[in-house]
């Protein structure tokens, strides 16, 4: 057990992250980017979206009340097990998402698409569809630094693992600083 802690403090503090281009960012660069942005949902009248399949819907689901409830920014997931049985079943599982972002998502809008190998169609058409949009596209994945997801985000965060387990911990540790930052900053 003490290895897996190391282990994971290692990969916690190597989190890579990345802009638009491909540039490297600090962390701080890049959380303070998003902070900006997510603080200004309520003047901007946006919303927060989280999607994720797995164990990355469950993060998805969990960060997304977090941020309503204890952030006071509106969030939401679209893990509801009759829209997706609908939509899986009427258009098939890689539209599972972009066809809500299509009907839901608004410019002001922030997408969070987390994926664990980065390589998920359903998240990927997603993420294009939120790009069309104009949201403001956070990625968080792991596995292969090569994965598509990481190339298409504004701002893209990479665990360089190929343990779901770090991976999924590591996204989940991002999440929870950013909505601890925002309450911090709302006292």
């Amino acid at each position: 057990m003490e290895k897996y802690f190391k282990d994971l403090n290692e990969l916690l503090i190597a989190t890579k992250a990345t802009d638009n281009k491909n540039k490297r960012l600090s962390l701080y660069e890049a959380t303070e980017k998003i902070l900006k942005s997510v603080a200004g949902q309520k003047t901007k009248g946006g919303k927060v979206i989280f999607i994720g399949n797995g164990g990355s819907a469950s993060i998805a689901s969990h960060i997304a009340t977090d941020f309503l409830k204890n952030c006071g920014i509106p969030a939401m997931v679209f893990n509801d097990a009759s829209l997706i049985t609908c939509l899986s079943n009427d258009l098939g599982y890689e539209y599972v998402f972009q066809k809500p972002i299509e009907m839901l998502a608004e410019k002001q809008d922030i997408l969070f698409a987390i994926s664990s190998s980065g390589k998920s169609k359903n998240i990927l058409n997603a993420a294009q569809a939120a790009k069309k949009k104009g949201c403001l596209l956070v990625t968080l994945s792991g596995f292969a630094q090569d994965n598509p997801l990481r190339k298409m985000g504004d701002i893209n965060f990479y665990i360089q693992s190929r343990s779901y387990g770090y991976v999924e911990i590591a996204h989940l540790a991002v999440c929870h600083y950013l909505a601890d930052k925002i309450m911090e900053k709302n006292g």
